[in-house]
């Protein structure tokens, strides 16, 4: 057992940390392994987790500050047309222009941060479900071992 605590301590990574802590309740009973194991598992997801609501701020932000674009052009479009007093498309031209290429550049982004995103979780999922393997499998582990020591 203390051999398996030291590799875990040894070990970087999420499913080491939890095998640790489930390790270190073995002595208390497969029941308190297990609601270690659970509760250390939702910090470790917590902590693989931390900074992803920013991606998904800016996946948010992109697109509406290329709308916001939008209306600045829009309004500079027709701030040329009173000041003109004339409604030639060479006037609204670099308006509209400002107005395109801001919708566009929020929208690319936006999708670039999208795909970005998606591949963390997809990631994050990827570890979660490793985890939850290794515990089941750990769990099964001790009771193996502490069904063969009575």
């Amino acid at each position: 057992m203390e051999s398996a605590k030291e590799v875990c301590r040894n070990t970087p990574g999420p499913v080491a940390s939890i095998f640790y802590q489930g390790l270190e309740r073995s002595s208390e009973g497969l029941d308190m392994v297990e609601k270690s194991i659970v509760a250390y598992g939702s910090v470790q997801m917590g902590r693989l987790e931390r900074n992803t609501s920013w991606i998904s701020l800016f996946i948010a932000l992109a697109p509406m500050l290329g709308f916001m674009g939008t209306v600045i052009g829009m309004i500079g479009a027709f701030d040329a047309i009173e000041a003109n007093n004339n409604i030639s498309p060479a006037l609204v031209a670099g308006g509209i222009k400002v107005a395109l290429l801001t919708t566009v550049f929020g929208l690319i982004v936006a999708m670039i941060l999208q795909v970005f995103y998606n591949y963390i979780i997809s990631k994050i999922d990827s570890l979660v479900n490793s985890m939850e393997d290794a515990s089941i499998t750990l769990i099964d582990i001790l009771a193996r071992h502490s069904g063969s020591k009575k």
